[in-house]
């Protein structure tokens, strides 16, 4: 890896994970159920999903990936708080929201990636 891969993965790093404390600081809740998690994890999907689409329409070379989805999108994105949301759900007894959490992260992140996709797609035609 060369210094300015390194620089970019670390730049993208940074602003995805200021971006995440920053829309993570305040709990947001619906219900019982917490939501910031869940509204990082569909944000990052779906710039990502815009970005699969911008990256091969402008033929955009590979340091760009490391910037916005490696860096960037891997550190707003956060599968570990996802996972603790989720045990902490099972440690108790909240079975219905802990699969309600499940579903909504990973349906909503994946149908992010579409909508995000989908959305460039037709912007660029």
């Amino acid at each position: 890896m060369k210094g300015i891969e390194i620089l970019l993965l670390a730049a993208g790093g940074v602003i995805g994970t200021l971006v995440r404390y920053r829309l993570t600081e305040s709990q947001l809740v619906l219900g019982a159920f917490y939501t910031n998690v869940l509204v990082v994890n569909v944000v990052g999907s779906f710039i990502l999903g815009v970005f699969v689409v911008l990256s091969q329409q402008w033929n955009l070379d590979a340091k760009y990936t490391l910037f916005v989805a490696v860096g960037f999108c891997g550190s707003l994105t956060t599968m570990s708080a996802f996972a603790l949301q989720s045990t902490t759900m099972i440690d108790n007894k909240q079975f219905g929201l802990m699969a309600a959490n499940i579903l909504a992260n990973v349906g909503l992140s994946i149908g992010a990636i579409f909508a995000g996709r989908t959305l460039s797609e037709l912007v660029l035609r």
